[in-house]
């Protein structure tokens, strides 16, 4: 499958999984048979309409069919970029550049719906042949459908979790680098899950001469390197 890069606001580049034209087709599948579902329960209520003139059934018609056509619209703005099929199917429309996708983007992407699908389904086709799986809409507003079966998250990245109030233990982290920081949270992460306390002495060891260290306030080691990751992120957030 192919892999879609987002580069986030903080200058992150996340790798995510892009969705496959076969996942997209299921989950428009499923959305179709809910539309489908709808329409046939109307057609079977609407017999109570019969006696009104035909001014009034197309009125009453066209305000029906309103949740069929702007259901996917609807849909991705309430639910995030995910309609039903697109959550039984465990995809979601995200930005590429790594913002949230905002309402004129699911417009944009629902108005193009009459080329990539109602229009001998040339979507389909362009996702096929696309690098980053997109189609039509997708390239139009700067989007594209992740699978989430990635479980990507904050802690694939060098970011960490600060409460407002946080205050900063070491400032001299500055001397690290990006790429240091990826390096130190990975083998940090690593060490920590299997226990390998050899390791993060040696880690806890280095810091403490790259960055220049006199005084150790935590405890442990462990404590130590996750202050060092957030002091971090405390003081680049912003650059």
């Amino acid at each position: 499958m192919s892999e879609l890069q987002i580069n986030t606001t903080q200058n992150v580049k996340i790798k995510f999984t892009a969705a496959g034209v076969g996942e997209r087709l299921v989950a428009y599948f499923i959305d179709s048979a809910i539309k489908v579902g709808y329409l046939m329960l109307v057609a079977k209520l609407f017999g109570a309409f019969d006696g009104m003139d035909s001014w009034s059934n197309i009125a009453i018609n066209t305000v029906l069919s309103f949740p069929v056509m702007f259901y996917t619209l609807a849909l991705e703005t309430i639910l995030d970029g995910q309609t039903v099929g697109k959550k039984a199917l465990k995809i979601r429309v995200a930005k590429i550049d790594g913002f949230q996708a905002a309402f004129s983007d699911y417009v944009v992407r629902w108005f193009f719906r009459i080329v990539d699908i109602y229009c001998l389904g040339i979507g389909f086709f362009v996702i096929i042949f696309n690098k980053k799986q997109q189609r039509i809409g997708d390239m139009a507003s700067g989007t594209g459908v992740i699978t989430l079966r990635d479980k990507v998250n904050i802690n694939h990245t060098i970011l960490e979790k600060l409460q407002d109030d946080y205050k900063p233990t070491y400032p001299n982290v500055i001397k690290l680098s990006d790429n240091d920081a990826r390096i130190i949270k990975d083998t940090f992460t690593t060490a920590r899950a299997a226990k390998d306390y050899a390791t993060l002495i040696k880690l806890r060891e280095k810091l403490v001469e790259v960055v220049g260290i006199k005084t150790i306030v935590q405890r442990t080691d462990m404590e130590f390197i996750d202050v060092i990751l957030k002091d971090y992120n405390y003081y680049t957030q912003d650059m």
